[in-house]
């Protein structure tokens, strides 16, 4: 995996996978501080007993906006680090779809492709990933998404040719 590109290399990478994170377990105890950070305490989500007995899942299941959230681990594990970047923020999702519940215990882990890169600007470049959340022995994944983010650098940064 690439771990560190010049914003003028930006560009080759548009159409190509560019990272795959590590796996990350997602536990209980991750969705019940999730729940209780959102307040969402579906019984779905935090009664392992109720969710096995009245679900057809066989327990809890995260939250889709926490596996949603996942991402942002999952960025800073395998995407490439551009040298010239000061700040990076999320810009939006396009399109979020929920494919698949992720059990409780279930392991995670990113696929990125960057389908976009433009320079807006003197000093800012956005970036398109087309991304999906794999489960582990699972053949749909959690989620698909089309996320757009927005990196800083310094205008004297910024590629002759940009």
């Amino acid at each position: 995996m690439l771990h560190d590109i010049s914003l003028s290399e930006i560009k080759v990478l548009v159409g190509k996978e560019v990272g795959v994170s590590d796996w990350i377990t997602v536990t209980q105890e991750t969705i019940d501080k999730f729940a209780e950070a959102t307040s969402d305490y579906q019984y779905i989500h935090v009664d392992p007993v109720r969710a096995a007995a009245e679900t057809p899942f066989g327990g809890t299941i995260a939250h889709g906006f926490l596996s949603l959230s996942l991402l942002s681990a999952m960025n800073y594990n395998c995407l490439p680090k551009i040298r010239e970047q000061t700040m990076g923020i999320n810009y939006g999702f396009e399109k979020v779809r929920f494919i698949a519940p992720v059990k409780s215990g279930a392991k995670v882990r990113g696929h990125f492709t960057m389908a976009d890169a433009r320079f807006r600007g003197a000093s800012m470049l956005m970036i398109t990933y087309d991304v999906s959340v794999e489960i582990e022995g699972e053949r749909k994944p959690a989620l698909t998404a089309t996320w757009q983010t927005i990196i800083q650098f310094d205008p004297k940064d910024r590629p002759a040719d940009a």
